[in-house]
């Protein structure tokens, strides 16, 4: 049996376990994250790439999964919330920064909070690659890590929307694992997830 004109055979790599699907060609990742995988922590909010409810992580950079065409990222490696905790089907461990907003209280209806996670890792991972944003300081040296004050983090997650606003809680978290590495209760990153 042949799969339909509209559709394509891809596999996709979700949280370490390759997933073979037939996907409509018009399908976000989001869509077959949530509808074919039932992978729901990824949030769809805006549907536009403008909220960030949707981040995931696409190998180690983070994007929004309502923007990308599954089609177009066969082969891909995607982390999801679900994937963040280790263990099969995240039943390991919390990653430290999932315990660093639970200590800080970061979110509040919890809607956001997926996005948050997925988006926080790239950034913590951006920071440590010394990838610049806009309020890095010009002379920063290229290539080294880039310090992460608030201002820094404020910019880098600054494209992801939190409607009850536990914005100052969510830097406070990301700060305390860029900061020591360890959520406020003492686990620390492994094996570079972030």
């Amino acid at each position: 049996m042949t799969a339909p004109a509209h559709t394509t055979p891809v596999t996709l790599h979700v949280n370490a376990e390759p997933r073979e699907l037939v996907v409509d060609n018009r399908a976000t990742v989001l869509d077959v994250l949530r509808e074919e995988l039932d992978l729901t922590g990824t949030k769809k909010g805006c549907d536009h790439g403008q909220c960030g409810a949707c981040t995931v992580l696409v190998g180690r950079t983070r994007m929004n999964s309502c923007l990308l065409l599954a089609v177009a990222h066969d082969g891909a490696r995607i982390t999801t919330v679900e994937g963040l905790a280790g263990g099969p089907a995240g039943s390991g461990p919390l990653h430290p920064l999932q315990e660093a907003f639970l200590d800080r209280d970061a979110y509040q209806c919890g809607y956001c909070t997926p996005g948050q996670l997925c988006s926080a890792i790239g950034a913590l991972q951006e920071m440590g690659a010394g990838l610049p944003s806009a309020v890095t300081p010009a002379d920063h040296p290229s290539g080294l890590p880039v310090p992460a004050d608030d201002a820094e983090i404020r910019e880098r997650m600054s494209g992801n929307l939190c409607r009850c606003g536990a914005y100052g809680n969510i830097v406070r978290a990301v700060g305390d694992v860029a900061h020591t590495g360890t959520a406020p209760g003492g686990r620390t990153g492994e094996g570079g997830a972030w």
